[in-house]
């Protein structure tokens, strides 16, 4: 046959499969306010850089009339292709093709692309979009997801990994996501849940909607399962997009370093916390004064908000940021709050991003519900995560600083390599006011007048104690600064922290308390 027919017959045959499950399944997939597996590869990637692999993958099932179905490219695409100059692997499950169901070579099509990404030790993103299992291959399917989950494992910690939900993401097929790095999920589109409805309108006689089961929103706001919320699927991408920027391309780099440009003019750090320390204020303006042009990347903003996690930079340096937040519950450590904490640190250590804490809370959630949640397991996640730790550890305590808050939040007993401390901060075992009626009880309850005397006490503790002097004196506090040289201290910290080297006891791994 000559070349060029034959030319011609692959691009016949290529026509037929980019077609997918065809136009009227494609037409469904748009009327459901989603794009087609290829038109968001294309709109996430840099034009004209992805290159697809197993285009002409087909299944292999025999049963339930399978053998007379043809299934274009297994309902997955697969391939590499770049962000802004930089090489990614990426997977996008095809709805239009059986639901994007995953079979048997539908999941070798994802473990030879994940096995691609950790081979050269590039960034592996996954977008979601599919029914679940594919059940007439039976256990088949079920073998593939326990392929992916193995590499997602072993991958994780070595390349960066971003799960994209857009559509279902069902049963089995949850678990991948879970065990990546960042989630994204789109309002009105993504939709993650281990049982359906149905199922549980059955067992539970229950009913409940899709989008209150699992919603984008439920997963944003209520589980913590999503990082990143999104109106639509292109603001999705530009999150996608926004968030490379940051992070380094495997665990053997750092982040890609910018031009430094100053903080915007209009925060002023001075003004930002109020000298009442009963009055909260937004921690995000006080971040927003010392990163570069006050660009800061929040993750998970929806949930936890007692506590600010995300990127921003330092001198053009990717930064990781640990806040505690005093406009939501006065910045206190929860379960929830710990587990997004905890995850973040460890993230920023795996893939070599220096750490900055900005102290400002009154201790651990008081409470049976938090007692009976396991807020001493799920607390004492935060104290491994900093221990462990060996990146740079740069901690600013901006106000209140106590108990095991004080400890638990990137303490030098952490071992932080620098610690700061604004005028205004309180450093103590608890709060003035608890402090007094413990220490001075029977002073205050043997006077005349009980209540100027507990004033009098809480002031006595305030001046001796509730202060940044007690713990600089003992070498807690590395400098007590002014707000106005908080980057300053933080940027030649990071300079020089750059080549920090620390040797831990060798084993085979810890055992957090997950």
């Amino acid at each position: 046959m000559p070349l060029n027919k034959k030319i011609r017959e692959l691009q016949e045959k290529r026509e037929k499969v980019l077609l997918g499950g065809g136009e009227q399944a494609i037409e469904k997939q748009k009327a459901m306010g989603k794009r087609t597996a290829r038109e968001r590869i294309m709109s996430l990637l840099d034009e004209n850089s992805f290159n697809e692999y197993d285009l002409f993958v087909e299944h292999d099932a025999r049963d339930f009339d399978m053998d007379k179905k043809s299934l274009p490219s297994d309902g997955v695409i697969i391939g590499s292709g770049t962000i802004y100059g930089a090489p990614v692997a990426i997977f996008a499950q095809d709805f239009t093709v059986a639901g994007g169901s995953l079979g048997l070579m539908h999941s070798r099509k994802i473990t030879k692309i994940m096995d691609h990404a950790l081979k050269m030790r590039m960034p592996l993103i996954g977008i979601n979009d599919s029914g679940g299992a594919r059940i007439q291959e039976g256990v088949n399917s079920l073998a593939g997801y326990g392929e992916i989950f193995f590499r997602n494992t072993i991958s994780s910690g070595v390349i960066p990994q971003i799960s994209v939900i857009l559509g279902p993401c069902a049963g089995g097929a949850v678990y991948s996501p879970a065990l990546t790095d960042f989630v994204f999920v789109v309002d009105k589109i993504s939709k993650m849940f281990i049982t359906g409805p149905e199922v549980i309108k059955t067992v539970l006689g229950e009913e409940i909607s899709m989008e209150d089961l699992g919603g984008a929103r439920v997963h944003s706001e209520v589980t913590g399962n999503a990082h990143f919320f999104a109106l639509s699927e292109e603001e999705c991408f530009d999150q996608i997009k926004k968030l490379i920027t940051f992070i380094p391309w495997n665990n053997g780099k750092k982040a890609r370093v910018f031009e430094p440009a100053e903080p915007k003019p209009e925060y002023n750090i001075n003004k930002i916390v109020p000298e009442d320390p009963t009055l909260p204020y937004d921690v995000k303006d006080v971040i927003r004064a010392i990163v570069d042009n006050s660009d800061f990347f929040e993750i998970m903003q929806l949930y936890a908000k007692n506590i600010v996690i995300g990127f921003g930079r330092m001198g053009g340096r990717t930064t990781g940021f640990v806040a505690n937040q005093p406009l939501e519950m006065a910045g206190v450590l929860d379960v929830d709050s710990s587990d997004k904490a905890a995850r973040f640190i460890r993230y920023c250590d795996a893939f070599n991003i220096p750490i900055i804490t900005l102290v400002d809370l009154p201790g651990y959630l008081p409470g049976v519900d938090q007692e009976h949640a396991g807020v001493i397991r799920h607390g004492a996640k935060v104290l491994y995560a900093y221990s462990e730790a060996t990146v740079p550890k740069l901690t600013v305590i901006l106000r209140k600083a106590y108990g095991g808050g004080y400890i638990a939040m990137s303490s030098r007993h952490l071992r932080a390599d620098f610690v700061f401390a604004w005028p205004s901060a309180e450093i103590a075992v608890m709060g003035p006011e608890g402090a007094a009626n413990i220490i001075f009880r029977k002073e205050i309850s043997s006077s005349k007048d009980p209540d100027g005397m507990r004033k009098q006490k809480v002031e006595e503790y305030k001046t001796k104690f509730a202060n940044p002097y007690v713990a600089a004196s003992r070498g807690y506090v590395d400098a007590v600064i002014e707000p106005s040289e908080t980057r300053k201290f933080l940027m030649h910290s990071i300079e020089v922290s750059e080549n920090k080297d620390v040797t831990m006891p060798a084993k085979k791994h810890g055992l957090p308390p997950f």
